[in-house]
């Protein structure tokens, strides 16, 4: 877990770029997937909105931590081990989710559309088969209670109050949710675009995303455990979190950009 900067703006803009990087986690992506999906047929308004309103559900989540934290920060402060386990969590999950993904990329049909690979999502059952706004909200609410998203939802909300109590926390928590949202609701809309169309476009598009996420995921455990391996890689990457996050957000942004075009263009017969 990375650590925050002291400029208001600056963390902000990072917490903004933290939560537009959760929503595109691999775990995210495949639980949209699959509730979109799921509601593809039956109500396709709704499978079109299935990403914005998870998020929305996931952020309720993490505002209430920012609540939370930022009412008992006065008597509570984060462990100094909880830091040195999200991180590693963060690795081990980050590089079994982009291994499973490359996986699913390269095992697919040249006819099969990919769908991403997620692992929390096999311990939700029949929570993903949600057909009530309410329900798909919930369904994200229930996936935010997880270390990786408690945890770093505590870290900007104590780092939020040394600059104005609880409000501070409270904003950033806001900014993190509509970071989040921002890039669930496009994956949303994106999943439902595909699922309309089963040509080999959309097959092209949806391998783009899978490389990029699982490509990235193992990229970015990979240079944590470098962090961990190497202090001179750790002195490196001091204070470039912002840099490092805004890159991550625009290969993706970008591999998103290409998918949309590429599921736009006219299905050839």
């Amino acid at each position: 877990m990375d650590a925050l900067p002291n400029d208001w703006l600056a963390l902000m803009f990072l917490v903004f770029m933290l939560g537009m990087k959760h929503g595109l986690d691999a775990d995210h992506l495949a639980t949209i997937d699959g509730l979109t999906r799921f509601n593809a047929r039956g109500n396709p308004r709704l499978a079109r909105r299935c990403g914005f309103l998870f998020s929305l559900g996931h952020g309720a989540v993490v505002l209430a931590i920012a609540l939370l934290v930022g009412t008992l920060t006065t008597r509570w402060s984060v462990p100094a081990w909880m830091e040195d386990v999200g991180a590693w969590i963060s690795i081990t999950f980050l590089a079994l989710l982009g291994a499973l993904n490359l996986v699913a990329v390269f095992a697919a049909r040249p006819d099969q559309v990919v769908q991403p690979v997620g692992l929390k999502g096999r311990f939700l059952g029949r929570l993903q088969r949600a057909g009530h706004p309410l329900l798909v909200a919930g369904v994200g609410a229930f996936f935010a209670l997880s270390f990786d998203t408690l945890s770093q939802a505590a870290l900007f909300a104590l780092t939020g109050t040394q600059f104005g109590g609880v409000s501070h926390a409270l904003t950033l928590g806001l900014i993190f949710m509509l970071g989040m949202m921002l890039m669930d609701g496009v994956n949303g809309l994106w999943i439902a675009r595909l699922i309309r169309r089963a040509d080999r476009v959309a097959c092209i598009a949806s391998r783009v995303m899978g490389l990029a996420v699982g490509g990235l995921s193992l990229l970015v455990a990979s240079f944590g455990l470098a962090k961990y391996a190497s202090p001179a890689v750790g002195a490196w990457a001091d204070g470039k979190e912002l840099a490092f996050g805004l890159s991550f957000v625009a290969v993706i942004a970008l591999s998103f950009l290409l998918a949309l075009r590429l599921a736009r263009e006219p299905a050839r017969v």
